[in-house]
């Protein structure tokens, strides 16, 4: 039932239209790949110099964040990304679950070690860029995802948009620690960042990162209440 009613949603489209935003979904996924693994290399090195735990956790999420757009670019890769839908969710909806692991594990231990990262101007840098293209990305994503009726591309984005909430984490506590030595503002905000993390994580997993077609939100398109994935 509620597999037929995303496909309905699919087919609905015309082939052509269809088309466009599949291609244009594998571009978006191409171009979050490309700029998460110049950020994670940039956050990692950063973070190394800096001992900063919190470059380096920012390093990790944009792996993580690799990982995920690679599972759309997998299933958009198909004749038909509608078989690979499910298995594609799955894996963003496990990225979640890492992140938030990961994120909590790191705010905690910086806390319990009372670790003092240095400045980092690479960092700050690093962060007020990645502040201006995430949501960029995220929302071209969710909308194309939505229009297209596809799960698996609005939850990308979801983690899209976690990547900006964390990029202002970082630059918060970057700054913080910088100019006031209020080392710990970044691990209490990232424990916040990971229970979001989560909530998304067990969305994703049980099929309710929902892509409403861009009709039904401008009234062309009755709403479907049997979910979507």
């Amino acid at each position: 039932m509620l597999r037929s009613g995303l496909r309905l949603r699919m087919t609905s489209l015309a082939t052509g239209r269809r088309a466009l935003l599949e291609r244009r979904i594998r571009w978006i996924v191409a171009a979050t790949i490309a700029y998460n693994v110049v950020e994670a290399g940039v956050a990692l090195a950063a973070g190394r110099i800096a001992s900063s735990s919190a470059l380096v956790g920012f390093g990790l999420d944009s792996v993580v964040e690799v990982l995920s757009a690679a599972a759309v670019a997998w299933q958009f890769s198909a004749p038909d990304p509608h078989t690979r839908e499910r298995a594609a969710i799955r894996t963003i909806a496990l990225s979640f679950f890492g992140l938030a692991a990961f994120v909590t594990v790191d705010a905690v231990r910086t806390v319990v070690a009372a670790a003092e990262p240095e400045h980092s101007t690479v960092g700050i840098v690093l962060a007020v860029v990645s502040l201006a293209v995430m949501p960029i990305l995220s929302w071209v994503e969710r909308r194309t995802g939505r229009e297209l009726g596809s799960a698996s591309a609005v939850a990308d984005s979801r983690q899209t948009l976690i990547c900006t909430y964390l990029s202002a984490v970082l630059l918060v506590g970057l700054v913080l620690n910088s100019a006031l030595g209020w080392w710990w503002a970044d691990p209490v905000a990232a424990v916040v960042i990971a229970g979001f993390a989560v909530r998304e994580g067990i969305e994703a997993w049980k099929g309710e990162a929902c892509c409403t077609p861009v009709s039904r939100l401008v009234g062309d398109e009755p709403h479907c209440t049997d979910g979507c994935c």
